[in-house]
């Protein structure tokens, strides 16, 4: 995935333990997705 390209739909658990859709967030409007790498791993 690069800067600009299109995020396919997936379901991630919000800080409440509940599933949240991306789909569902784009409804309400632009998201912003961050990734970054696991604590203590290269990358």
């Amino acid at each position: 995935m690069s800067k600009g390209s299109a995020a396919k739909d997936f379901e991630a658990i919000n800080q409440f333990g509940e599933p949240v859709r991306l789909f569902d967030l784009l409804d309400a409007g632009p998201v912003v997705l961050f990734f970054f790498p696991k604590a203590l791993t290269p990358g």
